[in-house]
């Protein structure tokens, strides 16, 4: 799965199917109500909280919801304290994974993290053993039949780092940058996939066969957590393997 944006894009898709199990609404909660508890309520000074709400409006969340998670958050509404962390290890075939979690509970977080990665054939690192692998950046993707030319001049006049098409248009930002790029792009009217702040592998691992299953097993048990935000790893697989794995 080489190019960053097929993973995007198929992340994409699994979340379609985790706002029907309701899924992306928790998460999407807590990301908000730790933001607003972290940076405030306003959405004009909290970069990380008016990113959290553009995606909870993108999942169709709605607004009640959404003021709730930042009232909970400024402490204007009683709310669960969440603990925020990651996680580092490896999966089958050596693919290196990063979990981001929140949590009220890390004891219980540890113990059901560290299950799913010995049962799906992955073990849990220390701090630090491969988040060197990865570069945080802001990452904006497009469908590959949207104009490049157009993304390509509005994504670089704003201050991206780099536009690449490949599965799919994507625009690589620093995260310093994103913002400025995502509202240019929108305000020369170009309908992105997704736009988000996320770890970017600098090499990728190949990985086929039952490796590649059980991959995929780990993450999605790992994204099927309630207490896991988001999950990274740097695994190249193929077209053809991908799509007889998603069946």
């Amino acid at each position: 799965m080489a190019g960053h944006s097929k993973w995007a894009n198929i992340k994409h898709r699994k979340g379609a199917q985790d706002a029907k199990r309701g899924k992306i609404f928790t998460k999407l909660i807590k990301e908000i109500t730790v933001a607003a508890k972290i940076g405030g309520g306003d959405l004009e000074a909290n970069a990380r909280l008016r990113l959290a709400v553009d995606k909870a409006k993108q999942a169709n969340m709605p607004k009640d919801n959404i003021d709730r998670a930042i009232k909970k958050g400024t402490g204007d509404l009683d709310g669960v304290t969440y603990e925020e962390g990651v996680f580092e290890g490896y999966g089958p075939g050596g693919v290196a994974v990063i979990v981001e979690f929140m949590t009220d509970n890390r004891t219980r977080t540890v113990a059901d993290v560290r299950h799913i990665f010995a049962k799906h054939n992955g073990n849990l690192g220390v701090s630090g053993s491969v988040a060197f692998m990865f570069d945080r950046k802001g990452l904006i993707t497009f469908p590959d039949d949207a104009d490049f030319d157009a993304i390509f001049e509005a994504a670089l006049e704003a201050g991206a780092e780099d536009v690449k098409q490949d599965n799919g248009i994507e625009v690589i930002t620093d995260p310093a940058d994103f913002e400025t790029v995502k509202n240019a792009l929108e305000s020369a009217g170009l309908e992105m996939t997704t736009a988000e702040i996320t770890m970017l592998p600098q090499t990728q691992t190949t990985v086929e066969g039952k490796h590649a299953e059980q991959l995929m097993k780990l993450i999605d048990k790992l994204e099927d957590n309630d207490d896991v935000q988001n999950v990274y790893a740097n695994f190249d697989i193929s077209d053809e393997e991908m799509d007889r794995i998603m069946g």
